[in-house]
């Protein structure tokens, strides 16, 4: 895969924005759990107060609350908070603290989250003191009535107020109902600590006459509300995540297909060998899109994990549940399983590349076929040969399918067992005050999260190793080293001299064999002439003409075109002088007019017909309704291989090229067409001083080129005119005599 990361370059900015949206989206994910048990602990538990810090407080209960306080602590309260008379309370104060009525009270000030920190602290303990011994009066039996001294009982049964008494107490014990309730507090930790405070808060609301279920419902609404738009930015997020993910696997794909595409554009014939045509579809395509959904399932789940995954351990570590053991505990299992199953899984997806090859490969043969397999009746071989194919692709992917398959179950058992887990040691920690519910829940949401971002990791470890196949698949592609390249420094034809090709003792050999196929070739084809080649099959005719375009390059020797080393141009400019009828006639999808153009789109309508003419065509194209209109299917399958030949010849005519190449081009046609043809042919091609190379199988197709090349198991058996060669050449006369009779030869 890393092979193939410049093809993001483009995309870099889009990169960003990514990034960018998965971190806002994390930050929203994070805040939910959070938020949750902010309604749960303080919406709900707490009615709606944060913590021990009242917004307002009655002066007596601070004269109270003053005597279990130092002065330094009753300097801080009275530095943050504002005495608020009757005759200077406003209407709307005095209907929110009907308290106001008996007594005065203080307001909060505006403070910093340290100083309410810092208030909270002194604040907790008295107040709590102070609603225990007010509630403990009430009841002379309770246990902090029991802890009083004898005297300080007699004085209450005597009517003396408690708080009268509480000052002439000696500060020990003053000092020890306070140890006494810190202690307790404290070792609730900080959220119940908090909780603690806020009850006493409550209370004193409810003293002060305040609407403490307004304040809950407001609290709540709010706290919901801020939870619904939290949520809504993460849902965006997402959205635009998902975007910005396709749009760049799409262009990332397209790119990489363009690239693939030109590269094959680029392969000689040496190249489409070592990769055969089904298995370059499967790497155009399969391979590709294999790549491009792991692009977008990493931009959208595994770019995310890690962020989401560290932000929730970040949380959790913050939290006072100490069940951090739990989480450690799933990572182990789910690592251990996800190891476990690519271990299995990863030799299967090489395998299943090929296979999906070799099923293209026998659909492809299948299809072009059809008409040998139906005349044959093999239709049940076929079937069988594909299914056999087809069946290892089910094995292959059964196999991997249920492999697998296994992985979400067993994930989704480690991540309920995790829940169940922490759902027990967390109400152990709430029955003994270390926790709150909403803390528990908060836990459970930030565990989730962690191991979901395991999840994600592992839902790509399923794809990761498919698509790194298919990446290597196209990297090979890519990466391959063409055979035949242009020149650093090429050079360009000479100008006054156009037509003429010279083989200069050239030998060639394929790729991977043994022995040459051609030796030590030598000839001169002339602008105006026609140079053919004749020879039994496999004697290196087609061979020869192929390596005039650099299909192939000479092993040995040279060819010169127009004195110029071929391989010293670039292909373009060679192939720009050169129209090519290949020895099986190749249409495009369209109609007749764009195939015609396809050697060159400005031709005019008298090119066409002109083309038309010469290849004995005109009369199949207008007996059509639609003219040079009338559609072309793939491959040229709904016209005749006659009219292909002729299409295709007609072709390289409209190009007006210096050379024409004719690959064994009319064996399609009959003998009276042929003969029309090349009497056409010649005289356009002496009219416009081209250079014919013609490959072909009939005696009477090459009869009266001005030069014959005979070829005899890659060596030239004789070079002439047809008379020359009758008298001087045997191969050329068992040729002859072999297709026609003396008569025959002697009439011609």
């Amino acid at each position: 895969m890393t092979k193939l990361v410049k093809y993001l370059k483009p995309f870099i900015v889009s990169l960003i924005v990514v990034v960018a949206l998965l971190f806002g989206q994390a930050q929203c994910e994070l805040a939910l759990p959070d938020l949750m048990s902010d309604i749960v602990d303080t919406g709900i538990q707490k009615g709606g107060i944060i913590d021990g810090v009242p917004s307002v407080i009655r002066e007596s209960q601070y004269n109270k609350m003053k005597i279990f306080m130092d002065e330094k602590q009753q300097k801080l309260f009275e530095s943050n908070y504002t005495l608020l008379t009757s005759n200077k309370a406003s209407a709307d104060e005095k209907d929110d603290y009907p308290a106001l009525a008996k007594e005065n009270v203080y307001q909060l000030k505006d403070i910093d989250e340290d100083t309410r920190q810092d208030i909270n602290k002194i604040m907790v303990i008295p107040m709590t003191l102070v609603n225990g011994i007010d509630e403990a009066v009430k009841d002379p039996k309770s246990e902090m009535m029991e802890k009083m001294p004898e005297q300080v009982k007699q004085m209450l049964e005597s009517g003396v107020d408690i708080y009268t008494i509480l000052p002439m107490m000696p500060k020990e014990e003053l000092q020890k109902l306070e140890d006494e309730t810190s202690t307790k507090l404290n070792a609730m930790g900080d959220t119940s600590y908090n909780a603690a405070g806020a009850s006493v808060v409550k209370a004193e609301y409810k003293a002060i006459g305040m609407d403490v279920d307004a304040m809950q419902s407001n609290y709540i609404l709010y706290a919901g509300g801020k939870m619904l738009l939290v949520a809504l930015c993460s849902a965006v997020a997402a959205i635009l995540v998902g975007l910005f993910a396709s749009r760049i696997g799409a262009g990332f794909a397209r790119n990489l297909r363009k690239d693939v595409f030109a590269k094959v554009e680029s392969f000689s014939s040496s190249e489409f060998n070592k990769f055969s045509t089904s298995s370059l579809i499967t790497r155009t395509t399969n391979d590709v899109q294999q790549i491009q959904m792991v692009i977008i399932m990493f931009l959208r789940m595994v770019a995310y994990a890690p962020i989401i995954g560290i932000g929730a351990i970040i949380h959790v570590m913050n939290t006072e549940a100490s069940m951090t053991w739990i989480i450690a505990l799933c990572v182990v299992l789910l690592l251990s399983l996800i190891g476990v199953l690519m271990s299995l899984a990863m030799p299967k997806f090489k395998i299943n590349q090929k296979l999906i090859d070799a099923t293209n490969s026998v659909t492809r043969e299948f299809l072009e076929g059809m008409p040998v397999i139906r005349a044959f009746n093999t239709q049940k071989y076929e079937e069988k040969k594909f299914d056999d194919v087809n069946q290892k692709v089910l094995k292959t992917n059964l196999f991997i399918n249920r492999t697998m398959s296994f992985m979400m179950p067993a994930m989704m058992f480690i991540m309920n067992g995790a829940s169940l887990l922490i759902v027990w040691v967390g109400g152990h920690q709430i029955a003994d005050g270390n926790i709150q519910i909403g803390d528990m829940l908060a836990f459970i949401q930030y565990s989730m999260q962690i191991i979901m971002a395991f999840l994600m990791i592992a839902m790509i470890a399923v794809m990761l190793p498919r698509a790194s196949v298919s990446a290597n698949r196209i990297y090979d592609v890519l990466s391959c080293k063409n055979m035949i390249q242009d020149p650093k420094n090429p050079k360009h034809f000479d100008d006054s001299q156009k037509g003429y090709i010279d083989f200069e003792n050239v030998s060639f050999r394929y790729p991977g064999a043994e022995e040459d196929v051609l030796h030590d070739i030598s000839f001169t084809a002339k602008p105006g002439e026609t140079t053919a080649f004749i020879g039994s099959t496999g004697s290196g005719k087609s061979t020869i003409i192929n390596l005039v375009p650099r299909f192939f390059d000479v092993t040995n020797g040279r060819i010169l075109i127009d004195g110029v080393d071929i391989r010293d141009v670039t292909q373009h400019e060679l192939r720009n002088k050169i129209g090519y009828v290949p020895q099986k006639g190749i249409l495009f999808s369209g109609d007749i007019e764009s195939n015609l153009r396809y050697a060159k789109q400005d031709a005019t309508q008298e090119d066409l017909q002109m083309a038309s003419d010469v290849a004995q065509a005109t009369e199949f194209i207008e007996s059509k309704p639609e003219g040079y209109a009338s559609p072309i299917a793939q491959g040229g399958t709904n016209v005749s291989g006659g009219q292909k030949q002729r299409l295709s010849i007609a072709r390289a005519l409209v190009k007006k090229p210096e050379i024409y190449i004719f690959d064994d081009s009319f064996s399609a046609l009959d003998f009276k067409t042929d003969a029309n043809l090349r009497a056409a042919l010649s005289q356009v091609t002496k009219e416009t001083k081209a250079t014919v190379l013609l490959v072909a199988q009939r005696i009477s197709s090459i009869m009266h080129a001005e030069r014959i090349v005979v070829l005899d198991k890659g060596r030239v058996a004789g070079i002439g005119t047809h008379d020359e060669l009758m008298r001087s050449c045997e191969v050329y006369q068992e040729i002859a005599y072999s297709q026609l009779s003396k008569e025959e030869l002697g009439n011609e």
